[in-house]
């Protein structure tokens, strides 16, 4: 496939969940957003065989509408999975599937069908001829692609790491300029993903909960079930790992082998135990073990300098600040959609750059890609919920004002964020100064478990005097668990002493480095404790999102485009 005319490329995640869109325009990314944020459903679909079919149409119309076109003037369609490769592989590979489900002959068979439907459901929906159009993009290469090929980094150890992909579980690549070379691979049933899923829910919460449970570690004790979890989990010197599915049976609702070996499933309203510390902190230390070895033997391979990650267990913060600090890498980036919704961006690239052969031209410097709101638009919100607001001098300076004060702040400014922190535009934020402000927070807004840490936003050019560890980029999206250097902000201080950072630099947000300037100004803090800004729903989109969430909490103040919106 030949350059010639090649301009628009849309890239497409929806085959299990997270589904997502993006669109490149020469090479260059325009647009990027999740259809939960749309529909409101999060991750917005189950990831289920019938669901195949619910692809991301709004998150589409958003890109096609963004760079101002229409589907006819898309070149080429990519969809991050293969459904050929997943059907020849995953037909009764093990014994432990329900009929008609996952695994199964007749389930996987299905499965594949649906998918190889896609393009006609897409073309039907926009009344154009996808024929010669629709790529089918592996699953694991989107998310390769979507870790390297938006970096400046001319080649890079690339690494993955997931539930499952077509069949494998992690993947292991080189990426030199334009290309991309897989050197290894592991299969299902060994996924650290699916042994995540599995003991989120094993623990009380829901497969998609992986990040209470990485929370819950910081308060147990690896060593109590180290050796209970090797009873079921092998790791080879290099990290390669091999898992028993006889006991962990992924793809069945059955407990009953790993309750012989570690105890009682717990319910999600039982009471959290020292025991469920305990296991949560040997799968947190076994996953450490295994990526760290894996990042080693990679750094043997390429001998690159530059890390590259991507796959849902590259969001583990605390992983990757071992990454950081503990392996030969001197750069680490890791894709702030490293989720399956990442993979979208990672398809059109691999079009772009390898299957069209085109230079690499592009860098995600920040991951402000979604929709955004003029004065006007807000306005009109705002006056249709009948609201009282006022437009201060700077809208800045009048919420730092408010934040040191004490109150809970929304702030809905510019574009959303792609992935799944809240990076500063669709935040809720409070003074990280006092303790109580977590309590008071989860409270009144956002209903977590009280062992889940909050995180902070800090001026890039002073995170060193609050802040422990190496520079890395993923510092800039909350994707790096670093030493908390100050007793000032024990809001944002987890057990464990670090804390999920976010860099704010003036080029790529200076509404949000203006606010922390702000605060600095008010109380000599450069710090603010921001968290998404939603309660137990998909980060809010639209104004009208941002005011029927203000107005269901607790919230004090909205700070929205240049108006303030409060209660009292």
């Amino acid at each position: 496939m030949k350059q010639k005319n090649k301009r628009y490329i849309l890239g497409i995640n929806s085959v299990y969940h997270e589904s997502s869109a993006c669109l490149v325009k020469d090479g260059k990314l325009i647009a990027a957003v999740e259809e939960e944020r749309f529909n409101r459903k999060k991750h917005a679909k189950s990831a289920t065989i019938d669901n195949v079919r619910l692809l991301p149409f709004n998150a589409i119309n958003f890109c096609l509408k963004k760079a101002g076109i229409t589907m006819k003037d898309v070149d080429i369609v990519g969809y991050s999975f293969d459904p050929e490769k997943r059907y020849i592989k995953n037909s009764e590979v093990d014994e432990y599937f329900n009929n008609g489900d996952w695994g199964s002959k007749e389930g996987e068979r299905k499965f594949y069908e649906l998918n190889k439907k896609i393009a006609n459901i897409l073309g039907k929906y926009y009344d154009v001829d996808l024929n010669g159009k629709f790529i089918f993009v592996p699953h694991h290469v989107g998310h390769l692609a979507s870790a390297f090929f938006v970096t400046p980094y001319k080649n890079a150890a690339i690494l993955c790491v997931d539930g499952i992909g077509e069949f494998e579980s992690t993947s292991l690549a080189v990426g030199k300029e334009n290309k991309i070379e897989i050197v290894s691979q592991i299969d299902y049933p060994h996924s650290l993903g699916f042994l995540w899923e599995k003991f989120s829910k094993y623990l009380g919460f829901s497969e998609y909960d992986a990040c209470k449970v990485m929370g819950l570690s910081s308060y147990g004790d690896h060593k109590v079930f180290l050796k209970r979890f090797e009873k079921f989990i092998k790791i080879k010197e290099d990290g390669d790992f091999v898992i028993d599915n006889g006991i962990l049976k992924f793809r069945l609702e059955d407990y009953a082998k790993i309750e012989e070996i570690l105890g009682p499933k717990r319910s999600k309203d039982d009471p959290i135990e020292k025991r469920h510390e305990d296991i949560a902190a040997t799968l947190q230390f076994i996953t450490e073990e295994i990526v760290i070895r894996l990042c080693n033997r990679l750094s043997k391979m390429t001998k690159s300098k530059n890390l590259c990650l991507a796959g849902g267990v590259a969001l583990n913060c605390v992983v990757n600040g071992k990454i950081i600090e503990k392996t030969p890498f001197e750069n680490v980036w890791v894709q702030p959609g490293a989720n399956d919704a990442g993979t979208s961006i990672g398809v059109a690239f691999q079009i772009w750059n390898e299957l069209l052969d085109n230079p690499r031209s592009y860098v995600m410097e920040h991951a402000y890609l979604g929709p955004e709101f003029s004065n006007n638009e807000i306005k009109q919100i705002l006056e249709g919920y009948k609201l009282n607001y006022y437009k201060p001098k700077s809208v800045e300076e009048e919420t730092a004002k408010l934040i040191a004060e004490g109150n809970i702040i929304a702030w809905f400014q510019g574009a959303m964020e792609f992935g799944p922190r809240a990076l500063g535009n669709r935040s809720i934020l409070v003074d990280p100064r006092t303790e109580k402000m977590r309590d008071i927070l989860n409270y009144r807004v956002k209903h977590r478990e009280p062992f889940r840490p909050f995180c902070p936003s800090v001026l890039k050019n002073k995170a060193n005097q609050y802040f422990g560890g190496k520079n890395s980029e993923a510092r800039k999206y909350m994707l790096a668990a670093v030493n908390v250097l100050s007793n000032e902000i024990p809001a944002v201080t987890h057990i464990d002493n670090t804390a999920r950072i976010q860099e704010v630099e003036k080029r790529t947000n200076l509404r949000y480095y203006n606010l922390l300037k702000e605060f600095e100004k008010i109380t000599g803090v450069p710090v603010l404790l921001n968290t998404s800004f939603n309660d137990q729903e998909p980060i809010v989109c639209t104004p009208e999102d941002a005011v029927k969430t203000f107005l269901k909490t607790n919230i004090d103040h909205l700070a929205i485009g240049d108006f303030i919106v409060s209660k009292r």
